[in-house]
């Protein structure tokens, strides 16, 4: 005989399933659905891959301001909640390439075979190509790739990176490919071909970047990062390879620079804006008993682009996701009835990708006092691995303790790797002596700065957890659950 709930029998079995949600751990305001639908927008050709100073970078920005006017932030004292600030611009409009050896002449793809750099200035070259190591003229520490080989009207090819070695304790690279650009041109240089090092366990494919570092643009200087085919196929007359004059450079710690046979044509033309404004979008939840304390929530909006109308860096983990957390963060904090104790700014940093520019200013603009801000949690990379790293354990073990607690009451995904403060956008927080903790999944660089950063290489319940955990820790944070440590005297 079939038995029926009478109605109180039916809201009993409601309300102990809604219990047993509530004991999972999740939250309800917090979906995968929600953090997907975000991801896709800012990761859409639509929005161009997001470099800073661009309109589909501004249109960015202002979809996440109306979503924190919907959530009911407000915009700490900057109108349309955006801090303004200026940057340098470049914007790739055409690019081509090719090679010339004793068999033929081959053009190759941009976004394939090789990628702009950010920075690249504009100019049509023509010209043989000399190899000139790791692109360093050091002489005072007795290290110079240019000595010995004619670079004059040339293009260099050099590896993209500085040398791992040391020489008398001191690491001889520039760490500024403005400095490695000045080298080449002070010789006599065109252009320069980038390429990774041969030898390394997993060779960095060409990837988009503005990082460039300080230093004065050279507008009519192209530079290109090609892959190790495109470099194999410049060596395949020479008597030498790439891998053979890497091991010896590094294992003699002495320039091995020799002349290539063949040439390479180089063409790119830049649109260089050395002030572009750009803007932070900032929101506030105001806080209750303890609102002139302040936490800091924040993720870098920016990508790096994308090329000649061709290639579009989408950046979907770097860092659509961790914008997507920060405002589910901001809009399950804002459905709360009760307010936090503390103040909460919630900030979509501009210009990581140049070089922390957004969260630079941000400090050193800071609409509050700094002394008060107790902690700052940065989202970056935080949708494609396996687990969740959280950075800043070593320097701040109480507020790490706290990420930890939440993690160990669910599904422990924190791994116990860790390091001390910063890293990324948290490290001028960081510098300032602003406690931080910085969110990001491991694994989670397989399409770093690369077209295939798509939202379908994403690992959605992880994003989804890894946002609820945020959450959990920031509303631990909030509440007053932790206390700045004090300045040393």
């Amino acid at each position: 005989m079939k038995r029926t709930l009478s109605l109180t029998g039916l809201l009993i079995v409601i309300l102990i399933i809604g219990s047993c949600r509530n004991q999972s751990g999740t939250n309800p305001n917090i979906t995968s659905q929600e953090l997907m639908s975000a991801v896709e927008y800012f990761a859409s050709d639509k929005l161009s891959g997001r470099l800073a100073g661009s309109e589909e970078y501004n249109e960015a920005a202002r979809y996440v301001a109306r979503e924190f006017k919907k959530y009911g932030l407000s915009n700490a004292g900057f109108e349309d909640y955006f801090q303004w600030f200026t940057l340098e611009y470049n914007e790739i409009r055409d690019a081509s390439f090719s090679i010339t050896t004793s068999d033929s002449t081959r053009s190759y793809q941009l976004g394939k075979d090789y990628i702009c750099r950010g920075f690249s200035g504009s100019g049509k070259v023509e010209a043989p190509v000399v190899f000139c190591g790791y692109g360093l003229s050091r002489p005072e520490m007795g290290y110079d790739d240019f000595a010995g080989v004619d670079v004059e009207g040339k293009i260099v090819m050099e590896f993209k990176s500085d040398p791992r070695w040391r020489l008398d304790g001191k690491r001889p690279g520039y760490r500024s490919l403005r400095k490695k650009v000045d080298a080449a041109r002070d010789h006599g240089a065109l252009a320069i071909m980038y390429v990774s090092q041969p030898n390394d366990n997993n060779p960095q494919k060409p990837i988009g970047s503005v990082m460039h570092g300080r230093g004065k643009q050279s507008e009519d200087f192209p530079q290109i990062h090609v892959s190790l085919e495109v470099a194999k196929r410049l060596f395949q007359d020479s008597r030498h390879t790439l891998k053979e004059l890497q091991t010896a450079i590094d294992k003699e710690h002495k320039p091995y620079s020799v002349e290539l046979p063949g040439k390479a044509k180089i063409m790119v033309d830049a649109l260089y804006e050395p002030k572009k404004p750009s803007m932070n979008v900032v929101g506030l939840i105001e806080g209750d008993s303890l609102r002139n304390e302040y936490l800091i929530v924040g993720a870098h909006l920016d990508h790096v682009g994308e090329q000649a109308g061709e290639v579009i860096f989408p950046g979907a983990n770097d860092n659509a996701s961790g914008v997507a957390t920060l405002m589910e963060v901001a809009e399950a904090m804002a459905m709360k009835e009760a307010q936090p104790a503390r103040s909460v700014l919630f900030v979509a940093f501009s210009a990581e990708e140049q070089g922390l520019n957004g969260a630079r200013y941000f400090v050193d603009h800071i609409p509050v006092d700094k002394d008060k801000v107790v902690a700052m949690m940065n989202f970056d990379c935080v949708a494609h691995g396996d687990s969740i790293v959280v950075g800043g354990g070593r320097s701040f073990p109480e507020l790490y303790g706290i990420a930890k607690d939440q993690d160990k009451a669910g599904k422990q995904m924190i791994i116990d790797r860790t390091w001390g403060g910063g890293g990324a956008d948290a490290t001028p927080f960081f510098e300032q002596g602003i406690p931080t903790l910085y969110f990001a999944t491991k694994n989670s660089y397989d399409y770093l700065h690369q077209p295939g950063d798509k939202p379908q290489t994403l690992n959605a319940p992880l994003h989804q957890y890894l946002t609820e955990i945020g959450y959990k820790t920031a509303m631990e944070i909030a509440a007053g659950r932790y206390t700045r440590p004090e300045k040393d005297n």
